[in-house]
């Protein structure tokens, strides 16, 4: 595909607070094989406090084609939808600034779109982390294995293009939020699971490539990792309460919810009976000998800090059960709203 057969896209990044990130993000952007002038990058910041503003209009200083746009609202679909009504692409990419994209990345997703006639196209994403040490490459690993993230194929890798459910980022023509509308803006999180939901309810097809990949920078403490897993927990709940139907998402998103219950109905009840107690500590014993035996076979394999690898998956797993569970005893809440 020569330059002149080439749409133009536009690359719509969402951003707040990103300025350990940034850079990356950029330079890969800005490094890549798609010809500057048939693309224009659109940061949308949720008004950051940190240096992320001041990093990027540096970056427009010597770069045109890209635009510093305000999020009064901060949220990330407010952002993708500010971003789409200004674009002037042909095609919309949307990236995170949290993450760093290979040299053909663009190329590759648009000549996919067109090629596949597909609705949606993305790309495996692969986990990385900016310092290595015991901890974070536990984490690094954990969150690229089927254990930590379950059939999620965009982490744990692909060898040959598939039709999905879902696709991290997303390349779209802009016509197709014409036809299936924008993102949901009352989902702070999972606003895109919920937007790919609609396009295959609508017969639309989205496909993941392995042709090409990009790479995401992971917390890097387990303290940053709780807190990221209990929002994406809670925010599974909320996604089935604001769009009224549980096929918004997958079953494997309610999983650790599942796991959580199994711990507490059983220790509640053991206030009646307890011979319950014996339900709760049966499950716990289960899930450490599972995440033992796959933690063993990771360590083993890649020489990682067995300990480490194992607090990682139940701070992951634990993180993401309570996480829904509070979503689902906030939704009684929502409804007096």
């Amino acid at each position: 595909m020569n330059n002149n057969m080439l749409p133009t896209i536009s690359i719509i990044c969402p951003v707040y607070n990103e300025e350990k990130y940034i850079v990356n993000c950029i330079e890969s952007i800005i490094s890549c094989d798609y010809p500057t002038a048939l693309m224009e990058i659109l940061f949308v910041d949720g008004m950051s406090r940190d240096s992320t503003r001041k990093i990027i209009l540096k970056y427009i200083e010597k770069h045109p084609f890209i635009q510093l746009i305000d999020n009064q609202n901060k949220t990330v679909p407010f952002a993708l939808n500010k971003g789409i009504a200004v674009a002037k692409g042909e095609i919309i990419i949307r990236i995170d600034a949290h993450a760093s994209y290979s040299s053909d990345y663009f190329s590759i997703l648009v000549k996919n779109l067109l090629k596949l006639n597909a609705d949606n196209v993305g790309a495996v994403c692969k986990t990385e982390v900016l310092n290595k040490n015991k901890k974070t490459l536990a984490i690094k690993n954990v969150l690229s294995h089927p254990l930590g993230v379950g059939n999620s194929y965009f982490r744990t890798g692909i060898s040959k293009t598939m039709e999905v459910d879902t696709v991290p980022f997303g390349c779209w023509e802009k016509e197709i939020f014409e036809k299936y509308g924008t993102f949901n803006t009352k989902l702070t999180r999972n606003q895109d699971i919920e937007f790919n939901k609609r396009i295959k309810k609508g017969g639309g097809k989205i496909f993941l490539i392995p042709d090409t990949y990009s790479v995401y920078y992971a917390r890097e403490n387990w303290k940053d990792l709780f807190n990221n897993n209990y929002q994406n927990g809670k925010w599974n709940i909320l996604t089935v309460y604001y769009t009224s139907q549980f096929s918004s998402l997958s079953i494997r998103h309610f999983i650790p919810l599942c796991f959580i219950l199994s711990l507490l109905i059983p220790l509640i009840l053991s206030f009646i009976n307890l011979n319950f107690i014996y339900l709760t500590v049966l499950s716990l014993v289960a899930y450490l000998l599972l995440i033992a035996f796959g933690s063993i076979k990771i360590a083993f394999k890649k020489q990682l800090h067995f300990l480490s690898l194992v607090y990682t998956f139940m701070v992951i797993h634990f993180s993401y059960g309570l996480g829904s569970l509070i979503g689902l005893l906030q939704i009684p809440f929502l409804k007096k709203q």
